[in-house]
C-alpha cells in the first residue's frame, strides 16, 4: 500500500495554469464569428477611460456568469490569472462600478444587438420555418432598496419587494427570444405589448409560421389582439370565470387518452371583443387520486385553452403540453446565470444585467448548437462547466509556441478536435 507523501513542499509560483482551460473554446468560437467586432459595429458608449473597450468591458461580465462567478464583483478573481486573460484576450478587467454607472440607453441598443445576433443564430445549424415561442414570468426577490422594486406577488418571501421579468423562450431551439425587466407589482399582462410588437415584426424571412403558448396570466383582450395583429397562432390558457363555469357541464366531450375527455365550443369571456374557439379537457377524480391542482367542478377536474391554432382538441392539448419545459429553462436562468442576483440598486442598470444575461444565455445555446458534439448540445450550462469550461489547463510554450495542454484523456482528446473543426466552419457575422 502506498503512502502519503511526508516531505511535500508547496510552491506558488508556476504562471501558466488555470482553472478554466476549457473556456478557450467558447473563446474560439467568439472569435471565428468575430463578436468583438459585431459588438463595436453596434454599441455607442462614448468614455474618458480608453485603458479597454466596451467590448472587453462586455465580455468582462460574460465570462463570470459562464464560469459561475455570479456577481460583478467576482471578476477581480479573473484579474490574477493571466493564463485566462492570455487565452480569451482580455489584459484587464474593467471596475465593478463601470456597470453600475452604464446610461439607459446602451440597454437599448443592447436589446437591439441581441435581437440582430438572434435573427442569425435561429437559422444554425439548419434553416427552419416554424417558431414556437412560450411566454411566462418569474419572480425575483431583492433584499434592499432596488430601484423600481415593489411588493407584489410572491409565493416564497410574501411581503418582499420584487421584480418580475417577463420572458419569451423559443421552445426548439431554448434561445431567449426577449426579455423585459419590470417591477414585482406588474400584472403578469403588463410589458408583453412592447415585448410582443418589437421582438417579432423583423424575423428572418424564412420564419411562416409562429406559434404562441402562455398560461391564464396571458388570456387577455389586448394580449390575444396583438398576436392575431402578428399573423401568429396561439394557445393560451383561459381563466376559470363565472360563465366558463356555467359553460363546462354543457359540452359535448369524446375520449381523447385514458381517463381524459375533450371538447370545443365558441366562447366569449369577459373583456374579449369577439368569440374564439375554445378547447376543453376534464377528467373523473377518483377517491384513490391526491388533492387535485388543476380546477376542480363536480366529479371532473378541467384545463381550458383559447386557441386559433388548427388543430384537433387532443392535438391542442399536446401541443400546450410542450410548454412545460419552459419552467427548467427560466430554473437555469435564475441559477446558473445568476437572473436571480440583483447587481445594483439602479433599475436602468439592473435592465442592462438582464439584456447582458441574455446576451450570455444566447450566446452558450448558439456555442452548444453549432459547435458541440450531440451528447452536449442539450447539456445544462452546468454541466457545460463540469464537462468543458472548467477543465484545468497548463499554458507552456514549447519552441516558443504557446500550447494549452489540457488532460491526458481520449474523451477530451476527441472533444476537442470534434469542437475545434466545428468552430472552423463557421462563418462570421
Amino acid at each position: 500500500m502506498r503512502r502519503a507523501p511526508r516531505n511535500l513542499k508547496i510552491a506558488c509560483d508556476h504562471a501558466g495554469l488555470t482553472h478554466f482551460g476549457g473556456i478557450y473554446f467558447f473563446h474560439e468560437f467568439l472569435q471565428v464569428m468575430q463578436f468583438r467586432d459585431f459588438l463595436a459595429r453596434h454599441l455607442v458608449y462614448p468614455r474618458r477611460n480608453h485603458r479597454y473597450s466596451l467590448s472587453q468591458a462586455i465580455l468582462a461580465v460574460l465570462y463570470p456568469i459562464l464560469l459561475g462567478l455570479d456577481r460583478i464583483e467576482t471578476a477581480s478573481f479573473l484579474r490574477s490569472n493571466g493564463t485566462f486573460q492570455y487565452l480569451t484576450g482580455l489584459p484587464s478587467f474593467p471596475d465593478p462600478q463601470t456597470l453600475r454607472r452604464a446610461p439607459g440607453h446602451l440597454q437599448e441598443q443592447l436589446h437591439r444587438l441581441n435581437d440582430r445576433l438572434l435573427q442569425k443564430f435561429i437559422l444554425l445549424p439548419e434553416r427552419r420555418s416554424r417558431l414556437i415561442f412560450d411566454l411566462d414570468s418569474t419572480v425575483v426577490t431583492v433584499f434592499g432598496k432596488q430601484d423600481g422594486a415593489q411588493v407584489g406577488y410572491n409565493p416564497r418571501y410574501r411581503g418582499q419587494r420584487s421584480y418580475n421579468p417577463l420572458l419569451c423562450l423559443e421552445a426548439n431551439s431554448h434561445f431567449l427570444w426577449d426579455a423585459e425587466l419590470r417591477p414585482g407589482n406588474a400584472g403578469t399582462w403588463e410589458g408583453r405589448g412592447a415585448l410582443l410588437e418589437e421582438g417579432f415584426p423583423h424575423l428572418p424571412p424564412q420564419i411562416r409560421e409562429i406559434r404562441f403558448r402562455a398560461d391564464a396570466g396571458f388570456g387577455y383582450e389586448a394580449v390575444l389582439q396583438t398576436v392575431e395583429a402578428l399573423g401568429a397562432d396561439y394557445a393560451v390558457v383561459i381563466r376559470m370565470t363565472t360563465g366558463l363555469k356555467r359553460l363546462l357541464p354543457e359540452l359535448s366531450y369524446q375520449p381523447a387518452a385514458h381517463r381524459w375527455e375533450c371538447a370545443e365550443a365558441e366562447f366569449r369571456a369577459h373583456g374579449w371583443s369577439r368569440p374564439r374557439r375554445i378547447v376543453v379537457v376534464r377528467r373523473l377524480i377518483e377517491e384513490q387520486d391526491p388533492q387535485p391542482t388543476l380546477f376542480a367542478m363536480g366529479h371532473y377536474v378541467y384545463r381550458a385553452w383559447a386557441i386559433n391554432l388548427d388543430l384537433t382538441p387532443p392535438g391542442v392539448w399536446h401541443f400546450y403540453d410542450g410548454r412545460a419545459a419552459v419552467e427548467l429553462r427560466i430554473h437555469e436562468l435564475r441559477e446558473a446565470f445568476a437572473l436571480r442576483k440583483i447587481p445594483t440598486a439602479s433599475f436602468a442598470a439592473n435592465a442592462l444585467h438582464l439584456e447582458l444575461i441574455r446576451l450570455a444565455y444566447n450566446l452558450v445555446i448558439a456555442f452548444q448548437r453549432t459547435c458541440l458534439p450531440a451528447s452536449l448540445q442539450n447539456s445544462s450550462l452546468q454541466q457545460l462547466r463540469l464537462k468543458l469550461f472548467l477543465l484545468p489547463g497548463e499554458l507552456t510554450r514549447p519552441h516558443n509556441r504557446p500550447t494549452l495542454r489540457l488532460q491526458d484523456s481520449p474523451l477530451i482528446q476527441h472533444l476537442t478536435q470534434e469542437t475545434l473543426a466545428r468552430i472552423a466552419q463557421l462563418h462570421p457575422l
